[in-house]
């Protein structure tokens, strides 16, 4: 059976869909731009951006009892590929130690104009 995860401390869903669902020891994490739950905004530049969709990456595996280390697939999404390099940096601080397999594209435009989108599967 499915579970629909949802936490605040992440931002809400900007159309139909979950911000997660469980199913069969796997988490299916929708991509996630970098809104700040708590301020509805979106930081300058793409460390930042990066880091914040790091952080609500984060929020949503605690909030399903999952974590980093779970992590078997990435697929991130980013504005213009010059942003590579920087995302990586980031990226790369969260998945130190066996990373997931992962596919990085460039996309015409992310939603609310974000630089960069993350969209995750973890399995236990």
């Amino acid at each position: 059976m499915k579970n629909v995860i949802h936490t605040e401390k992440a931002p809400k869903a900007i159309g139909p869909y979950s911000q997660a669902i469980e199913i069969n020891g796997m988490l299916f994490i929708s991509g996630q731009v970098p809104v700040n739950p708590e301020t509805g905004s979106i930081p300058e530049g793409i460390t930042a951006q990066t880091e914040q969709v790091m952080k609500n990456i984060a929020a949503i595996l605690d909030k399903a009892g999952y974590a980093f280390s779970d992590v078997i697939k990435s697929t991130c999404l980013l504005s213009d590929m010059s942003n590579f390099k920087a995302m990586n940096e980031v990226y790369g601080k969260y998945y130190s130690e066996n990373p997931p397999a992962r596919a990085a594209f460039a996309v015409k435009e992310l939603p609310l104009g974000a630089l960069v989108e993350i969209e995750t599967i973890a399995v236990k």
